[in-house]
């Protein structure tokens, strides 16, 4: 190791290659590449705060959000407006349940689950355009927007972690 005003290198003998750290082990796709890949990305994920807004902002948003959890998970709580649409019932009641021609957003726990994923799955593969939300509930409640729950509307605080405590939005 050798030490610079900038920090730490690895020291390499002479006539040899340095040893990539773990981050460029493998390195970062093309431009292009890294293009196409976070523009797809973008086009089947939304972000919580963007879904908030959006419903927010008051008249038709333009998509339908659906819960893909549980009843017992619904009753705990779910974003209002949402759709109730338990990924096993998909099949049999997503025709009955939604409109074909209106994109689906749709959720489950958060970031540790991938219940929406497989919801969204099954919804694309009935022929829906579909998106999933980022985070899920989880981040639905620590970024401080209301939820419905069996008794009724309910309301965090925002997670300083998760949300800006003292700005409309993250800026990103």
């Amino acid at each position: 190791m050798t030490a610079t005003a900038e920090g730490t290198t690895n020291a390499t003998p002479t006539g040899s290659t340095p040893t990539a750290n773990a981050v460029l082990r493998v390195p970062p796709a093309s431009p292009a590449a890294a293009a196409a890949y976070f523009g797809a990305s973008l086009a089947f994920h939304a972000d919580v705060s963007d879904v908030a807004a959006a419903l927010a902002a008051g008249g038709d948003p333009g998509f339908v959000v659906v819960d893909s959890r549980s009843t017992a998970s619904w009753d705990q709580g779910h974003v209002p407006g949402a759709v109730h649409l338990p990924t096993a019932l998909i099949p049999e009641q997503a025709e009955r349940l939604l409109d074909r021609s209106v994109p689906v957003v749709t959720y489950c726990w958060g970031p540790g689950c991938n219940g929406a994923t497989r919801a969204a799955l099954a919804l694309a593969e009935l022929g829906f355009q579909v998106k999933e939300m980022l985070g899920g509930f989880e981040y639905w409640a620590r970024e401080g927007f209301e939820f419905e729950t069996w008794q009724g509307i309910e309301h965090r605080a925002a997670d300083p972690l998760t949300a800006p405590v003292d700005a409309e939005d993250c800026g990103c």
